[in-house]
């Protein structure tokens, strides 16, 4: 199977292209960044964004994904259910991507940042040098660019401001997520979900 870093290989890039993929919400289906088509469990639309989960049955460390897409943000946030033996420290994984919605198919366009948020600890800013490097071979144009820092540093900055707590700071923005799974009396308890190997 050809990955994204043997496809810039080829082309002679030194970073991967920016990864799409397709959300059809009415097929239930999601077209990761490598064509390869996935059913969907669960699809539910809400006035900020678009959820999903699926399920990762063949993954060794992974059991399921869910995220949501956040258009008027550029943020995918994700959060991961590992198998036993395989989580961390991590309770999210937000991409910055460009999000564009449709009635039957949705399109995020990754833009190589994304945060790694310890709910109530800590938010990290990763892939900046994958960022650097699309940047500097042309892969996104400068305005691009500057919209996908300008999204990370306000998702950094609203996350300081509510001591790393994910919801609170999306509460003030009028966005309130919910998932698979969270308790109903509690649901700041979450298990730690971060893909492996990154």
């Amino acid at each position: 199977m050809t990955t994204q870093r043997e496809i810039a290989a080829s082309l002679g890039l030194p970073v991967h292209p920016p990864k799409v993929e397709l959300f059809d919400v009415e097929a239930g289906t999601n077209t990761d960044p490598k064509s390869i088509i996935r059913d969907v469990d669960e699809y539910r639309r809400a006035p900020f964004g678009l959820y999903l989960r699926r399920g990762m049955p063949d993954h060794p460390k992974l059991r399921a994904l869910q995220s949501w897409l956040l258009p008027e943000h550029d943020l995918r946030i994700t959060r991961w259910e590992h198998r036993p033996g395989f989580a961390d420290g991590w309770d999210y994984y937000v991409d910055i991507a460009r999000v564009e919605p449709g009635p039957r198919r949705w399109r995020t366009e990754d833009h190589y940042l994304d945060l790694l948020v310890a709910d109530g600890r800590e938010a990290r800013l990763i892939d900046v040098d994958e960022f650097l490097l699309a940047v500097r071979a042309e892969l996104l144009d400068e305005r691009t660019a500057e919209r996908a820092m300008r999204a990370a540093c306000t998702a950094l900055e609203g996350l300081a401001r509510h001591g790393h707590r994910l919801d609170d700071w999306l509460r003030e923005l009028g966005i309130e997520l919910t998932w698979s799974g969270q308790s109903d009396h509690d649901p700041a308890v979450r298990p730690a979900l971060v893909p492996p190997n990154r």
